[in-house]
């Protein structure tokens, strides 16, 4: 009865990519440059795993012997975002990054949403989430206008007070936006951006809901369900692959909260994947560019890890990965285009195998396919057997 667990720290990067400069991301590393930035991070846990031996880490030293597989992985799709990164990891990858607004969208877009919503709007404009609410709260409260904008990311956002504009409108009117952006506006994700507070102090709530883009292929959530298998999707994992091949889900309010749950699943889950996104890396403090929130929420992460470990079965195979980066010493608010670490452990894993530098996110799902006893992945190369996990 062979168990999968991925653990998705959602944007903590590993160095830049080849690429980054096309990016305008030379220079991002996320976990080297907050190490650099706090005087050394201290993650006894993930060292043990290998996370030292993956690229040189302040505080992180590495091991001549550690109990995990490790290695890095490049990004093949064009992006840099939430979207695209998981949905490689499960074996899609973009040839053509999702589409990005950096002037606000199209005014006849805009227009028609109006008058679908049957209100104008607010913003339409690249800016930081907490950034925009607090400058533009005011105006939506007196208004009852929603706060549109998006970011570097192909994202449609919609912020609205819940008490201004009730959850359940607010979730229509985001499924109205997924509805008509298509074509050349077909954006990865439509996400709800629910907050309260009064006016100064206005705060998101844990209500956040993704309206994502259906994957254009099968993924490796759907032949795993397909075989008859769990699938079991902690935080916004559900939201990211539109529901498609999970069957059981639920959502989170924090990175201890998704912990919590994705120990729960381990309980009771006999054969299949638990996946498992932890967004506040990214969203608290990537984003924020708080780097000392990001430093302790890495601390807070390592000091779980051991209880993930201790309800391990001896066929299990945990990995430990990422989607992007968000390098929060970086200029600007948005993701990185960087590697991504690869932590991989269980019982039957062999110790300080160098994974390398994977040449696609995909090698994991199709790592992990090979592992559940799935035919090949049409994209990825499975290291099952450089690991030895029969």
């Amino acid at each position: 009865m062979k168990r999968s667990i991925i653990i998705v720290l959602d944007s903590v990067g590993i160095g830049e990519m080849s690429d980054a400069s096309k990016y305008g991301d030379a220079g991002s590393n996320t976990l080297h440059n907050i190490a650099e930035a706090v005087g050394g991070l201290e993650l006894p846990n993930l060292e043990t795993l290998g996370l030292g031996n993956i690229f040189q880490i302040k505080g992180v030293h590495a091991q001549s012997n550690p109990k995990g597989s490790f290695g890095k992985m490049a990004e093949a799709s064009r992006g840099k975002d939430t979207t695209s990164g998981h949905w490689e990891i499960a074996g899609v990858t973009l040839e053509s990054a999702l589409p990005t607004f950096p002037q606000g969208f199209p005014r006849e877009f805009i227009d028609r949403y109006e008058k679908a919503i049957g209100r104008g709007v607010l913003g339409n404009e690249v800016a930081s989430g907490t950034e925009i609410i607090q400058r533009l709260g005011e105006e939506h409260m007196r208004t009852g206008k929603p706060i549109v904008y998006t970011s570097a990311d192909s994202v449609f956002q919609v912020a609205a007070h819940e008490e201004v504009i009730p959850l359940p409108e607010l979730m229509h009117f985001c499924q109205l936006a997924r509805e008509m952006l298509t074509g050349d506006l077909q954006v990865g994700r439509v996400i709800a951006r629910p907050f309260l507070g009064q006016v100064g102090e206005f705060y998101r709530t844990s209500n956040r809901h993704d309206f994502a883009l259906e994957p254009p292929r099968k993924t490796l959530l759907e032949y795993i369900s397909e075989h008859g298998l769990a699938v079991n999707a902690v935080g916004k994992i559900h939201d990211i692959y539109a529901g498609k091949g999970i069957t059981d889900f639920c959502s989170t309010k924090n990175n201890m909260d998704g912990v919590d749950k994705t120990l729960a699943y381990m309980t009771k889950t006999n054969a299949g994947l638990i996946m498992t996104n932890l967004v506040d890396f990214d969203m608290v403090y990537g984003h924020r560019n708080n780097v000392e929130g990001y430093a302790q929420a890495l601390k807070d992460f390592d000091q779980r890890l051991p209880e993930l470990m201790e309800l391990l079965r001896p066929e299990d195979l945990l990995v430990i990965t990422a989607d992007h980066g968000c390098d929060p010493t970086f200029p600007g608010t948005d993701h990185t285009r960087e590697y991504v670490p690869l932590l991989v452990y269980g019982q039957s894993v062999k110790h300080g195998v160098n994974l390398g530098v994977r040449s696609t996110f995909a090698d994991l799902g199709a790592t992990v396919a090979a592992y559940l006893g799935l035919d090949p992945l049409p994209v990825g190369k499975s290291f099952l057997a450089e690991i030895g996990n029969d």
